[in-house]
């Protein structure tokens, strides 16, 4: 088994596709769009096959959340890139472009070396080597 794919609501679709193919390769599939149920979605595919599923509605009203915010269930997504040095050049060209950091880049105390960045929508996605 495997996690086929996680899903993100996106109040704003092509800056979400822009966001995680500009920083992290993803690449844009289709969009999809329902527009009897005001739905729309696109995937985007990272190299190994992981997939975010990006989503927008007008039919639904999400739950905001304060950008950032430690909650229950869903915390953070993790991007692992191919070393130290990737973790500490993408952290500088996001915050360089004006998206905020939240910690590190840092050695974690089970091992890892990352930082934590927010995306466009407050998720918390953690560069990890």
């Amino acid at each position: 088994m495997r996690i086929g794919h996680i899903a993100l609501w996106t109040t704003d679709l092509e800056r979400c596709k822009q966001f995680y193919s500009a920083y992290f390769g993803a690449v844009a599939g289709a969009s999809y769009v329902n527009p009897t149920k005001g739905f729309e979605s696109c995937f985007l595919r990272f190299a190994d096959g992981a997939r975010i599923e990006a989503m927008k509605t007008t039919t639904l009203s999400p739950v905001v959340i304060e950008p950032g915010a430690q909650r229950m269930g869903f915390t953070h997504l993790a991007i692992s890139v191919s070393s130290e040095q990737q973790v500490d050049t993408l952290t500088q060209r996001l915050k360089d472009d004006g998206f905020p950091i939240l910690d590190g880049p840092r050695r974690t105390g089970d091992g890892y070396y990352e930082s934590v960045v927010l995306d466009p929508d407050g998720n918390r996605i953690e560069i990890t080597a």
